[in-house]
């Protein structure tokens, strides 16, 4: 009898097993979608973030040892106060409409103006992780920026305006964009941001590069430029696979949402560019020198996915190989041109790398886009529309963010002042802002220009 009992208490717990949950229980195709979508939203912003790493390596490995811990604090701060910034005033300018929602009513054309420290009757989960998403491109602007005036710029600066990237000038722009503005209602198509952020980016880091004025010894009594040589080339090249490691988030993640396939060809796209962009800066260098320079070519694999952001999700493959190849030899020509004709000093190569790529990333859409995705064409397949909306949102990312840099880091000079003095800049900034140094066993001197 017993082992009847159980035979029957197996066979009732089989069929309780197999057969539909109570109504209570049971999750509908579309809440399984969403909730699949909203996981891949979380580890996009993971992956994003994971770059700070990348650029904290990539940036300290370029240059010199007795700055290299002010610029790990710098990249730090770039998520930290730039986070505090971004939520409490940038996401509402970028993603705020008329009814205090947080990203869902997109109707204005020219900046967001509700949601303010996330305040409104639509927050929800959804927003929640959409806010975590976006304010990580926020930092990562930033970002770029640090890598152009580092080495000389005082600290108290560097705050000033990581405030004013992620509230204003990264916002107002991307809500243009990405926000239901002006320049998304003219068609203008910026996947995952070569305008948006890297662009923006670039430009703001132009402008503070000019006013900064070159770093001591950059450039001879002549204008020729002097290569001063960074203390890691491991940072450079580990800090370099890590970028493109996040960058998988940084573009596939832009669809916000796993059950677009598209996610497959994005990623594929951003690979491919990265390779085509290393190889290309790769055989460039050894046909001028004979020489492999290994910190260009990882130079050459960012310049790369700077191009390939903005189109990734409306191109072909062979597309994104093309882009990512004319991204490296851009990087190399921009590079040059900065120093060698506008004398201007860029440690890190921010400005070729995203000011000059950003903008190739705009008008690669209105040249390769085949129309395999949402529709968007370009001139390969017939529509020579697209590549004059893209010149729109190239010029507009150029004049206001080269604008608002300058007259933002103007103001700074104004407060406290944008330059560290000349005994603080040889005696590094470590020490004169931070008080200690990255490598405590290494002694620096005061005239030490290493």
């Amino acid at each position: 009898m017993k082992k009847q009992l159980l035979i029957i208490y197996l066979i009732v717990m089989l069929v309780s097993l197999i057969s539909p949950a109570s109504a209570d229980n049971t999750l509908s195709n579309n809440d399984i979608a969403r909730s699949i979508n909203f996981t891949w939203l979380l580890i996009a912003a993971f992956l994003v973030f994971f770059m700070q790493v990348g650029f904290a390596m990539l940036g300290a490995g370029i240059i010199r040892v007795k700055n290299s811990l002010n610029f790990f604090t710098m990249v730090f701060m770039d998520f930290s106060l730039g986070a505090l910034a971004f939520w409490s005033i940038g996401f509402a300018l970028m993603f705020g409409g008329s009814n205090a929602s947080i990203g869902l009513d997109l109707g204005n054309a020219y900046v967001g103006y509700s949601g303010f420290l996330l305040a409104g009757k639509t927050f929800d989960n959804y927003s929640a992780g959409f806010m975590l998403f976006q304010v990580m491109f926020a930092a990562a602007t930033v970002s770029i920026v640090a890598c152009a005036v580092v080495e000389r710029l005082k600290f108290k600066a560097y705050l000033l305006y990581t405030v004013a990237v992620t509230a204003i000038i990264y916002p107002i722009y991307g809500h243009w964009i990405w926000g239901g503005g002006w320049l998304s209602q003219l068609g203008v198509k910026d996947f995952a941001g070569s305008g948006a952020v890297h662009a923006v980016g670039g430009f703001v880091a132009l402008a503070g590069a000019y006013l900064l004025g070159p770093r001591i010894g950059k450039f001879d009594k002549d204008g020729k430029p002097n290569v001063i040589p960074g203390h890691d080339i491991t940072y450079i090249v580990i800090g370099t696979f890590i970028l493109i490691f996040g960058w998988f988030g940084f573009n596939a993640g832009s669809t916000l949402s796993a059950t677009d396939l598209r996610i497959s060809v994005i990623a594929l796209n951003t690979f491919m560019a990265a390779a085509a962009g290393a190889t290309s800066v790769c055989f460039l260098m050894v046909s001028r020198s004979g020489k492999a320079d290994i910190t260009m070519i990882c130079n050459g694999a960012l310049g790369g996915l700077v191009a390939i952001t903005g189109p990734c999700a409306y191109v072909a493959p062979w597309a994104a190989v093309l882009i990512g190849m004319v991204g490296g030899i851009i990087f190399v020509k921009a590079y040059s041109f900065v120093e060698w004709k506008l004398k201007i000093d860029d440690p890190v190569g921010a400005i070729a790398c995203h000011a000059a790529n950003g903008i190739w990333g705009l008008l690669a859409v209105g040249i390769f886009a085949d129309g395999s995705y949402q529709g968007v064409t370009g001139l390969i397949a017939g529509n020579t529309d697209q590549i004059y909306i893209q010149l729109i949102g190239a010029i507009t990312a150029i004049v206001w963010a080269f604008g608002m840099g300058y007259i933002v880091f103007s103001l700074i000079d104004r407060i406290t002042g944008l330059r560290v003095s000349p005994e603080e800049e040889l005696q590094g900034l470590d020490i004169c802002e931070h008080g200690i140094c990255a490598y405590p066993e290494f002694s620096v001197n005061s005239k030490d220009t290493r």
